[in-house]
C-alpha cells in the first residue's frame, strides 16, 4: 500500500482518486503517522471484515493467555477500578 503525506494528498487528490479507482489503496499520513486510508468502495467491506477477524483472533489469543489466571472476582474488581478513573 502506498503512503502519501497529507499535503501531497491535497495537491494530487485527482491523481490519487484515479489510482484508487484502479484498485489501489493509499494510506494518508500526517507527520509520518497514518491518519486515513483511501481505498475503493467495494474493497471497504472486505477490509472491515478482515480487521474484525484479526481483532477476534487477537482476543482469542489474549483469552488463551489469561484463561484460568484470574478469578471472576478479580476481573470484576479490575473492571470496576478502571471505571473510577
Amino acid at each position: 500500500m502506498r503512503e502519501v503525506g497529507a499535503f501531497e494528498a491535497k495537491t494530487h487528490l485527482s491523481e490519487l482518486l484515479v489510482a484508487v479507482e484502479a484498485g489501489e489503496s493509499i494510506t494518508i499520513t500526517r507527520r509520518g503517522k497514518a491518519v486515513a486510508v483511501l481505498s475503493p468502495v467495494a474493497d471497504e467491506a472486505a477490509h472491515k471484515m478482515e480487521r474484525r477477524q484479526e481483532a477476534l483472533r487477537a482476543l482469542k489469543r489474549l483469552r488463551n493467555q489469561i484463561d484460568g489466571t484470574f478469578t471472576l472476582e478479580e476481573i470484576l474488581s479490575a473492571r470496576d477500578e478502571g471505571r473510577k478513573s
